[in-house]
């Protein structure tokens, strides 16, 4: 599957009483990294036919980071069944490579229309699918 990827900076707002980032702060860029890659693959029809919805998150937390290390984030759809997609997260520190967090969370595709659970289609499944032409 295609490997979305992006980096933040850890800023204070990020940042809990113990001065590292925040459980919380980890699940928002869960959800933001998995929204960003949806918004970058998937049509406007699309977006406008189908909603995700989550159902579970299953969050390993490995190590700290700290005011302004700088995260590279990772994510990928793992499985897709049915109306269901578990998507891996994988957070590392940019500069160390040492893994901080993982996650895998399970989304459930909605129709728009009636907000009623939808078979994931050849179509959506397709968008997260490597291009051949990309691959060295």
């Amino acid at each position: 599957m295609e490997v979305f990827e992006k980096t933040v900076t850890v800023q204070e707002v990020d940042l809990d009483q113990l001065e590292h980032v925040n459980n919380v702060r980890y699940i928002e860029w869960i959800q933001d990294i998995s929204r960003e890659h949806w918004e970058k693959r998937a049509s406007k029809e699309i977006k406008k036919e189908v909603v995700w919805v989550v159902l579970s998150h299953h969050v390993q937390y490995k190590a700290q980071a700290r005011l302004g290390d700088i995260i590279r984030i990772k994510t990928f759809i793992e499985e897709t069944r049915g109306a269901i997609s578990v998507r891996a997260v994988e957070m590392r520190d940019a500069n160390t490579d040492s893994l901080l967090v993982k996650s895998k969370t399970e989304w459930c595709l909605l129709g728009a229309k009636l907000l009623k659970p939808m078979r994931i289609s050849q179509e959506i499944r397709s968008l997260f699918e490597p291009n051949p032409k990309s691959i060295n």
